[in-house]
């Protein structure tokens, strides 16, 4: 038997150890019904139950590479492969008491097209699901099949209607609906801190870059693509020329720890004709005696305001000034040009932006160490020099002088390309 399933964990919330499954279960049997009663699938891996009473050769084989990974002779067992991501596995079941040489019972090739495949998104993260979800509609288009995605309610009124060709459910819908007893194959996204098996991934996503684990996960293209949003409407919410910023994060190590950057940033966006405003969904945040307030400056936009609301702000800024966090990822699929503030990730973990910001001098990229097991339970977790005078170093030592030059790129950059929200003069605000 396989090991039992690694935990996957959010890049943007607390999960690593959760209490409740972070994904429905598949079905307790097989759903794809075969010759002589046997019954299969692909959800979470290649799966074969086989009648009692009788002797099998069961055979599990790549199709692509031709290798045999599994064979058995048994009296009906059932059969789970080793891999829960894609594989394309044919599926060979011969009856021992049949005459030697007779042909298989069951010889079933993978092949998804028509048939119901479940992918499921963690719940309580947003920049994970944006920048995973563009694989699985790769994955929908190159397979034909009839792909459901399920995964937070608060997140799918981004995409349902940008992607009608694909169903959108919640996990409750999962578990209500009985969507798991209907899918020919399920594949379950995340962040695998623990597979060393590499059992539910190809290839660890601190090597690959956390969207682009998505694209071996499902055995599609990895190359980056930026997601069809759907934005609230309403036009720009207002007038004036702005710039939205986002301040806020789940741990420490992904803040800003430089103690003058946010005020040498606000106040050059000023001076610059911009107003700033803050759409992080809290005002402040933290834990025990550290807490992070909204920036001295910035005008306070926080609030629990729909996703679409947030990206209808985000598509008409100037840009967006943000952290390794789901907000930037938003800006991201809002097509806003992105100032991204990051030194505990390399910058192959998010999307490409020619603003991103990191400062080599100091301790970074301990996300990216696979040395380094991040603890979503520690706020201040800081792996290499925690209670130290260089805890946080990597951020603490990007200076507003670095942003502020990215900001001045990016805003130069926005004003002099064909982008479908230009900046209005100062003189007609």
């Amino acid at each position: 038997m396989p090991p039992p399933p690694a935990e996957p964990a959010s890049g943007d919330a607390p999960g690593a150890a959760q209490k409740k499954p972070a994904f429905p279960a598949p079905a307790s049997v097989p759903t794809q019904t075969g010759a002589e009663g046997i019954r299969f699938d692909f959800n979470a891996g290649a799966r074969v139950q086989l009648p009692t009473g009788r002797r099998w050769r069961v055979r599990l084989r790549d199709l692509d590479t031709g290798n045999i990974l599994f064979q058995n002779e048994n009296s009906g067992a059932m059969v789970l492969s080793a891999k829960r991501y894609y594989v394309r596995i044919g599926i060979e079941a011969w009856d021992l008491g049949q005459p030697e040489g007779s042909p298989p019972v069951l010889a079933h090739e993978y092949d998804a097209a028509g048939k119901p495949v479940l992918i499921q998104f963690p719940v309580g993260t947003l920049g994970d699901t944006i920048g995973w979800f563009p694989y699985a509609a790769r994955f929908a288009a190159e397979r034909r099949a009839r792909v459901v995605c399920a995964m937070s309610a608060l997140i799918i009124p981004l995409f349902r209607d940008a992607y009608p060709e694909i169903e959108f459910v919640s996990h409750e819908d999962v578990v209500a609906r009985k969507l798991a007893e209907q899918a020919y194959a399920t594949y379950s996204l995340g962040l695998f801190f623990d597979d060393k098996e590499s059992i539910h991934q190809p290839t660890d996503f601190r090597l690959v870059g956390l969207h682009r684990t998505a694209g071996y996960i499902l055995g599609v293209d990895p190359a980056e693509e930026i997601p069809r949003i759907v934005t609230a409407p309403g036009g720009r919410p207002i007038e004036e020329p702005y710039v939205c910023i986002a301040a806020q994060s789940s741990s420490q190590c992904k803040y800003w720890n430089n103690p003058n950057g946010w005020r040498e940033v606000i106040a050059h966006l000023k001076q610059a004709g911009y107003r700033v405003i803050c759409i992080d969904q809290k005002a402040v945040h933290g834990t025990g005696i550290v807490w992070n307030h909204i920036p001295h400056g910035a005008e306070d936009q926080t609030g629990d305001r729909p996703l679409a609301e947030r990206a209808r702000w985000l598509q008409h800024a100037a840009l967006f000034v943000g952290l390794s966090s789901g907000l930037s990822w938003l800006a991201w699929a809002a097509r806003t040009p992105v100032v991204l503030i990051s030194g505990f990730t390399h910058p192959t973990n998010e999307f490409a932006t020619p603003f991103r910001v990191i400062n080599w001098h100091g301790c970074n990229s301990c996300w990216n160490d696979p040395r380094e097991r991040f603890d979503h339970h520690d706020f201040l977790w800081c792996p290499r020099h925690a209670n130290t005078p260089r805890q946080f170093e990597c951020t603490r030592l990007i200076t507003g002088q670095q942003v502020i030059r990215a900001i001045d790129a990016a805003a130069s950059e926005r004003s002099a390309g064909p982008g479908p929200v230009p900046e209005p003069s100062r003189s007609s605000s």
